[in-house]
């Protein structure tokens, strides 16, 4: 709880009853491996919080393929907040690629924070687009880099999570085949 605390006051100001209301609507809950934390076709109830493991953002071709668009790991929010926040149906899928432990908020408390709160709206308009940003320049630098450039950066900006994701599913997210991944990381160890 107090890693989620410290996060929401990188981008606005909470005091202590705020606090404290903040970790009561908070909900502790696991997410298996290969569960769904939010499907493409459903609208998004919940936001939450990772305290543990690893998420990926993905969507499926007709074809069944699965394309990852991107990682969310630990002391960072997972959703999809347009469903969210729009009450639309989500065009992706949030998948547990490990098991996970995450703190929820579902729309209900969120909307009682909001109104609780003055500045909760603030803060996550904050966040969005602090991540929104990130996204944006990670999707530049995807376009103009060739492939082994991309897996450097990756390995830069994420030390650890290279480790921690399926190759496959790490490949996607870069763009290219498994087997060009594998041989980039042999001439990069």
């Amino acid at each position: 709880m107090k890693d989620l605390i410290q996060y929401l006051l990188k981008f606005g100001q909470l005091n202590e009853s705020q606090c404290a209301l903040i970790q009561l609507k908070a909900q502790f809950k696991k997410v298996k491996k290969g569960d769904y934390f939010s499907e493409a076709g459903k609208v998004a109830r919940n936001v939450g919080y990772v305290t543990k493991g690893v998420f990926r953002i993905c969507y499926y071709s007709k074809a069944g393929e699965s394309f990852t668009r991107y990682f969310v790991y630990e002391n960072r929010f997972v959703a999809d907040i347009n469903s969210f926040i729009d009450e639309l149906p989500s065009a992706e899928y949030i998948e547990a690629v490990t098991d996970c432990e995450i703190l929820v908020f579902s729309k209900k408390d969120f909307t009682e924070l909001s109104l609780t709160i003055p500045g909760w709206t603030d803060i996550f308009s904050k966040i969005t687009s602090y991540v929104m940003e990130n996204k944006m320049r990670a999707s530049s630098n995807m376009l103009v880099q060739d492939a082994q450039t991309r897996y450097l950066h990756f390995l830069a900006h994420y030390p650890g999570l290279a480790n921690r994701i399926p190759q496959l599913m790490l490949a996607s997210y870069l763009g290219i085949t498994a087997s060009s991944l594998s041989r980039i990381r042999k001439t990069v160890l």
